[in-house]
């Protein structure tokens, strides 16, 4: 396998050039587990960790490889290679991190299209699907919906218009991963050296989907529970996978809650009819509540938009907000803190001289 079937391109090669002169090997990160990495360099699979100076400079978990990076690394002379830098990523699917941390988490990197899996069983759920849409259009890769499941769906057709509804021009596919129906549909996605990853949440049939594209049962599956149809963790960990036909599959654990991290770009990505009605807003910054001549609000009075949706627009809004303040106030922690050190440093130098000039 060469570089450019796994991704590689002529802006990569730009951005590579000085590793290049300083004798390190480009290489794709295709698995991490615990601050151990497995790299795919166009030859071989090979062990890696990270440079001291990489881990100890990076400015947060986001700075740190992710499953789908590309790195330059130094082979050395045992097998495993030490990752020195990052190379500029393309896309980043990335979340907020569970619990009370303000910080992000690359999910996955550098992916051309991210397949939304969702299952057409009891977990199907029109807003959930709206809160994917917005973090993969912040990523910069291309989502296309894909409808798992659709042999246990008599109602196919209702789930298909429903999503429809939700995912306003993003290609939609059904497909039953489990008997293998469908599947053809996605080739379009899947060329050569293009990288897709698979995302979401727990029970949704991620690992059968890999299977069934694969050809082959290589992730292990679990049965979903069957009051709500959600399932656990059967895939523990990020990978990299090659498909037959050329194309690089980015596997992910389901995700048991997806915290968004970024700004209003994906929102309106993920809300088109919303930013279209906001333009016949009587005020720029109309925020759809209780302002006069609300073109938003008013097309919800009238039917015209789904007032669930409209309130699923604001519940993202709000989270976008607080999260904005909390990033605030760490960067402001974060600044206080530096000059505290920075403050403490002078005092300390201002006392060294007057004991070496004798003022005490």
């Amino acid at each position: 396998m060469q570089l450019r079937h796994l991704g590689w391109n002529p802006i990569l090669e730009d951005a590579f050039r000085p590793f290049r002169e300083q004798g390190l090997v480009p290489a794709r990160v295709a698995r991490e587990d615990r601050g151990r990495y497995l790299l795919l360099d166009g030859r071989c699979e090979r062990p890696a960790v990270l440079a001291g100076r990489l881990r100890h400079e990076a400015s947060g978990r986001a700075a740190l490889p992710a499953v789908g990076d590309w790195v330059a690394a130094r082979a050395g002379a045992s097998s495993t290679a030490i990752i020195v830098a990052v190379l500029p990523r393309a896309s980043a699917f990335v979340r907020k991190l569970a619990g009370e941390t303000t910080e992000e988490q690359v999910v996955a990197a550098n992916v051309d299209t991210v397949f939304l899996v969702t299952g057409l069983d009891g977990d199907f759920n029109p807003r959930r699907i709206e809160r994917y849409l917005a973090a993969a259009w912040e990523s910069g890769a291309t989502p296309v919906l894909v409808l798992n499941k659709a042999d246990l769906d008599g109602e196919l057709e209702a789930h298909r218009l429903e999503a429809e509804a939700v995912a306003i021009g993003v290609p939609l596919v059904a497909v039953s991963a489990l008997e293998r129906t469908g599947l053809d549909a996605l080739a379009p996605w899947l060329e050569s050296g293009r990288t897709v990853a698979l995302l979401g949440s727990s029970g949704v049939g991620k690992s059968t989907l890999v299977n069934a594209l694969l050809g082959t049962e290589r992730q292990a599956t679990g049965p979903v529970r069957p009051d709500d149809s959600r399932g656990r963790h059967v895939t523990v960990r990020r990978e990299l996978v090659p498909l037959p036909g050329g194309a690089l599959l980015l596997d992910t654990p389901g995700l048991r809650e997806l915290q968004l991290w970024g700004d209003e770009g994906g929102r309106a990505g993920a809300f088109p009819d919303v930013t279209a009605l906001a333009a016949g807003c009587r005020f720029r910054d109309c925020t759809h509540g209780d302002e006069p001549g609300c073109a938003v609000r008013a097309a919800a009075e009238r039917g015209e938009l789904d007032t669930a949706r409209l309130e699923s627009w604001h519940k993202l809004g709000r989270e976008l907000r607080r999260l904005e303040a909390r990033r605030d106030a760490r960067a402001r922690a974060a600044e206080e803190a530096k000059w505290k050190v920075i403050s403490r440093s002078i005092k300390r130098l201002a006392k060294t001289d007057r004991r070496r000039t004798g003022g005490g």
